[in-house]
């Protein structure tokens, strides 16, 4: 079975769950990625044959102020064929923590024109609790150099000046993934130096809020009830966070509920709350 066969069992959406995973591990033409960020990057196990995709290491552009920046299309196409991806494979991306950082590496590769890939829903923790398969981790892969191609679509991921006018446009909403308490100011930013509250006009909607126990995401029909109760009947939907991380559960999120018109802050809070005059910062409440 190769993966352009009418039999390759390719996901049916962006998420797919531990036993669907389970059931096709050994496909040829799957590949597992492991997007874990902090803590649990490197941790001592992993699902079977996962390979790296280290955010924290050469999946950002460390030259870039912002952590967490998407590096150049040629370096992220150089990364994914130093992990054996192929134009042709399908990737299931997932994370130590859950429904986490697996969400952005599963924009990225949105983001580079590479559109089988999905998340695995629960990450680690899901497929652990189903008692499934581990294996000790290796800190590199070794096999294989892939043929992957990038193709950019550079509306995905979008800049400050992007989002400025979303917040401008009644037809766009710009919807923030932080903590409640760090969209309003209330808590310290965890990176020195920025400053506290969220942009004017933002909207905030911690990106937990798209999980249920479990770190499982909602069903499509609560996702979206969750976007209209902020956005209203607005299909142009910005999505923010710290670094760009969490802003892409969002992303996730309003995609399995349906819509299409969606894009990625990629410097979010990380650029936009540093000291500066140039970018205005409002505090308390949105509309307050």
């Amino acid at each position: 079975m190769t993966p352009n066969s009418p039999n390759f069992p390719e996901p049916s959406g962006p998420l797919v769950g531990a036993d669907w995973l389970a059931g096709r591990l050994s496909a040829p033409g799957l590949v597992v990625l492991d997007a874990s960020v902090g803590a649990h990057r490197g941790a001592a196990h992993r699902i079977p044959g996962a390979r790296p995709f280290d955010l924290d290491g050469d999946l950002s552009d460390h030259d870039a102020p912002a952590p967490h920046t998407m590096p150049t299309a040629a370096r992220f196409a150089e990364a994914m064929r130093d992990l054996g991806v192929d134009d042709t494979d399908t990737v299931v991306v997932y994370d130590g923590a859950g429904v986490y950082s697996s969400a952005r590496a599963w924009w990225m590769l949105r983001a580079m024109g590479f559109d089988r890939a999905a998340v695995l829903d629960g990450g680690l923790p899901a497929w652990t609790a189903a008692g499934l398969p581990l294996e000790a981790a290796r800190p590199a892969y070794d096999g294989t150099r892939g043929s992957f191609t990038a193709r950019p679509r550079p509306g995905l991921l979008v800049g400050a000046d992007a989002v400025a006018a979303a917040l401008a446009d009644p037809a766009a909403a710009v919807l923030d993934a932080r903590t409640r308490e760090r969209f309003t100011g209330a808590a310290p930013e965890p990176r020195p130096g920025l400053r506290g509250g969220h942009m004017p006009g933002a909207l905030n909607l911690p990106f937990g809020d798209l999980q249920r126990d479990g770190g499982l995401m909602r069903p499509a029909a609560e996702l979206r009830e969750a976007f209209a109760a902020l956005a209203g009947d607005r299909e142009r939907l910005y999505f923010s966070c710290g670094s760009g991380v969490t802003a892409c559960v969002l992303a996730l999120g309003a995609t399995l509920a349906g819509y299409r018109h969606t894009a990625v802050y990629d410097g979010s809070w990380s650029e936009w709350g540093l000291p500066s005059d140039e970018r205005p910062v409002a505090a308390g409440p949105a509309g307050g």
